[in-house]
């Protein structure tokens, strides 16, 4: 019987699994929606349950897809800095999973950073204070659903040992350390969670999961009835940004790529840990052999997620036809949209920030506005990496671009222009669950190193710049005027 890894990739509005063989071509896919909730302005949060749920029917309607094959390991990708506490005893959610688009630590945040808190946090985590990440959330979800458990009691996780104590039978309590190194409580540099930072959050530190290598073995299924068998070896888990740069084979420092989502990450490899530069941060981007490979990052909070939004705006039925529409002008007439809608993250991190459409007068129309979000996305890239350009030490190399836009040339040629650099897209749909698959495959021996994982993954279409240096400098004055006015109005 034909042997094959099967990955899931636990995602913001789908959660999707993939079987890949040894030679690294996808067998079968399978996906399911997971539904999150607006509860107030600001908030963004789903529910546990329905995220395990959900990948059970993707993994169902995988499986049920391709052929029959024996399944040799899982691995598994997640979307990050979404933060949740269960109950130990009971394997029970204790209230919500709080996303990471979730601003309603702002204030938390704001009072940390005034008391004179953040350098220190940046030094130890590389990551700013911000909403965006756990470390604020947990405390919130500890003061409001965790009252009267002791701290043994509890289990604090990101969504990736969440779905390892559910494939594990509720067994075991642990994360890899791409996703520790994202909740604000783990020392980088020192490579565990850190003693300071659990103190000044509120977090106790037994309540934390045990942090592994990205690629090992974390557990063997259990209790998966109906769906997996029992035994079979879960060897990797890892944020999804960072499974999409394995994915890409993305090894050599300076190598990067850009994830196009609901928000947007733009990461590059690094060759140490850094004090990252103000407006960006540093990350592992995974852990291989107790040894950690670091990668400087920008976090965008709105990139795609704005087509859908605007096309509404417009009456237009799709996002297909907004882009048509977009296509159909050559340029927005000085018309500027800021997708502000949940806050600025990279570089600006400003939580109070809300969106900003400017510039409109009567040579603009619903095309102009239409080509304003197409070019958002763009735009925000083009800032965050500016920074990482500036600041990796080794340069840009190979530049690979993902997720769903990622297939618009019209979109990518838009990015190459504003960024004055090539990128690579990506033929596979599923980046971050191949990287996961590949993570898994590392660790039971499918593949014997990384070269022989570089070689997997076939390189698409490369887009070079094609844009006239003052019409790239006017724009983007034009955006960053824009978003000056955004930050002036929070």
């Amino acid at each position: 019987m034909q042997g094959a890894i099967l990955a899931v990739d636990q995602g913001t509005t789908n959660s999707k699994a993939i079987l890949v063989a040894e030679d690294g071509s996808v067998l079968a896919q399978g996906s399911a929606p997971v539904t999150t909730g607006y509860p107030r302005s600001g908030w963004v949060e789903q529910d546990a349950a329905q995220i395990w749920s959900s990948i059970l029917m993707a993994v169902g309607a995988c499986l049920a897809q391709g052929p029959v094959v024996e399944i040799t390991a899982l691995g598994i990708s997640n979307q990050r800095e979404s933060v949740l506490i269960w109950n130990r005893n009971t394997g029970e959610a204790l209230g919500p999973v709080i996303t990471w688009q979730c601003r309603r630590t702002a204030d938390t945040c704001e009072a940390l950073r005034a008391a004179g808190y953040e350098e220190r946090v940046a030094a130890l985590t590389g990551l700013p204070l911000d909403p965006l990440f756990p470390a604020t959330k947990v405390a919130w979800l500890l003061k409001h659903h965790g009252q009267g458990l002791a701290p043994e009691d509890i289990c604090i996780g990101t969504i990736d040992a969440w779905l390892i104590w559910n494939f594990s039978g509720r067994q075991v309590h642990a994360c890899d350390a791409s996703n520790a190194a994202r909740t604000q409580l783990y020392n980088l540099s020192a490579g565990c969670w850190d003693e300071e930072l659990c103190r000044l959050f509120g977090v106790p530190e037994a309540a934390l999961p045990q942090v592994r290598d990205s690629s090992t073995l974390f557990c063997r299924t259990r209790g998966v009835v109906g769906v997996l068998p029992a035994d079979i070896p879960v060897t990797a888990a890892i944020g999804d940004s960072h499974a999409a740069l394995f994915g890409h084979g993305a090894f050599q420092a300076g190598d990067g790529k850009i994830t196009f989502g609901t928000g947007s990450s733009v990461m590059t490899t690094i060759p140490a840990f850094l004090v990252p530069p103000s407006g960006i941060t540093t990350t592992i981007a995974w852990s291989l052999h107790g040894q950690p490979t670091y990668a400087f990052e920008g976090n965008i909070l709105v990139s795609a997620s704005i087509l859908p939004w605007t096309a509404a705006l417009l009456g237009l039925d799709s996002v297909d036809a907004l882009l048509a529409l977009a296509r159909s002008v050559p340029d927005t007439a000085g018309v500027v949209l800021v997708p502000a809608h949940v806050g600025l993250g990279a570089p600006h991190w400003n939580a109070q920030a809300r969106g900003l459409i400017c510039g409109l007068s009567f040579a603009a129309g619903p095309a102009q506005v239409a080509r304003a979000a197409a070019e958002s996305m763009a735009f925000q890239v083009h800032d965050v990496f500016r920074i990482v350009a500036a600041s990796t030490g080794s340069g840009i190399g190979k530049l690979f671009v993902d997720g769903g836009p990622s297939r618009n040339p019209f979109l990518m040629g838009m990015v190459a222009g504003y960024l004055d650099h090539p990128v690579i897209s990506c033929p596979s749909t599923e980046a971050s669950a191949r990287g996961a698959a590949y993570l898994a495959g590392l660790a039971t021996g499918v593949w014997a190193d990384l070269e022989t994982v570089a070689g997997l993954e076939a390189q698409g279409e490369v887009l070079r710049p094609a844009m006239v240096e003052v019409e790239r400098d006017r724009a983007l004055a034009g955006w960053h005027e824009a978003v000056t006015r955004t930050l002036l109005a929070a």
